[in-house]
């Protein structure tokens, strides 16, 4: 194992050190806490979020004016804790309530449904909205039922946004619900991913090997096989992202294509432009692009494609400025 790290067991304190003295501008940490949130909160619902580590940008990444008040870091890959949480929410709550954004992980729902129990108890209203928009298993480790993965980016951005217009906890969980819907994306990857404290990869692929559908902790995917060209590859997930779908001519969708980590930009442009293509073919028009990293999985090689079929309010959302260190 190579890292640039001291001792594996201090990886997620030591980052979240460097990540508040990198922006201490905009971001502080909550004391005695892994959560960072944003400074300066204006009157509006406060929208949480968070997870394991391992994720970076998400979730940290994304706390600003216009999407998240506050992200919850878990230690590696492992759920935040409810105490955590709880002083998150109680962190940024405005008088106005909270709404959790929380991906499709056994963990996380139970520890965030904890914190928001123990939230209501010191009467402050919260909502959950659960993202799980992976489509490449129904069942998975950590799951029951679909993961949340790269797709939960564009739910912040947009219940960020209707947030800083003033949506009340209501409007945004049913907001959230309607985008979740609508929401689906698919991944490969090349390589598996080291967690420190274990100092091998989840998953071995051999130099010629890619899986189609791992997860962003390393879950099983559904099926292996001998590295392809980016276009063939792109097929496979739109085929995939079509049948989930079942799309016409001229629907309208917004794209994330995201690196896993260690994909270079060049290929995941590549990949975007081979992506393009065949939607083009497909008739379908792409209304809101987004290509980076931005839901990693450490360093694993790979890719993964989100499609939101979007409303028109949505795109507005989506384009509307943020003060974040990764939007």
């Amino acid at each position: 194992m190579k890292k640039i790290i001291n001792q594996a067991q201090n990886v997620v304190p030591e980052m979240v050190q460097g990540f508040v003295r990198a922006h201490q501008e905009t971001i502080e940490q909550v004391p005695e806490t892994f959560v960072l949130k944003q400074k300066e909160i204006g009157k509006q619902v406060a929208l949480i979020s968070g997870g394991g580590s391992g994720h970076e940008p998400a979730h940290a990444g994304f706390v600003g004016s216009g999407m998240l008040q506050a992200a919850v870091c878990g230690q590696v890959f492992t759920s935040p804790t409810p105490d955590q949480i709880f002083e998150g929410i109680k962190a940024v709550d405005q008088g106005q309530g909270v709404v959790m954004v929380v991906k499709n992980y056994s963990g996380d729902i139970m520890n965030f449904d904890m914190a928001k129990d123990l939230a209501e108890m010191e009467d402050i209203k919260v909502g959950t909205v659960v993202v799980d928009d992976d489509i490449a298993v129904e069942d998975s480790t950590y799951t029951q039922g679909k993961r949340g993965v790269a797709g939960t980016v564009l739910v912040h951005k947009i219940l960020g946004a209707a947030a800083r217009n003033g949506a009340s906890v209501e409007e945004l969980v049913a907001l959230g619900e309607r985008v979740v819907k609508n929401l689906k994306t698919i991944g490969v990857a090349l390589t598996g991913a080291t967690v420190p404290e274990v100092g091998k990869p989840g998953f071995v692929l051999a130099d010629d090997e890619i899986e189609f559908g791992v997860g962003i902790h390393g879950e099983p995917g559904y099926k292996r096989e001998k590295i392809r060209p980016s276009k063939e590859m792109a097929e496979e997930l739109i085929s995939k992202l079509a049948a989930a779908f079942q799309w016409s001519k001229g629907d309208q969708f917004a794209i994330l294509v995201n690196g896993l980590g260690g994909t270079p930009l060049m290929e995941q442009y590549i990949f975007y432009d081979d992506v393009m293509s065949l939607l083009d073919v497909e008739g379908v028009k792409v209304s809101f692009s987004k290509v980076g990293n931005y839901m990693t999985s450490l360093e694993m090689d790979g890719i993964s494609v989100t499609l939101l079929k979007v409303e028109e309010d949505w795109v507005a959302a989506l384009n509307e400025d943020v003060d974040t260190v990764a939007w």
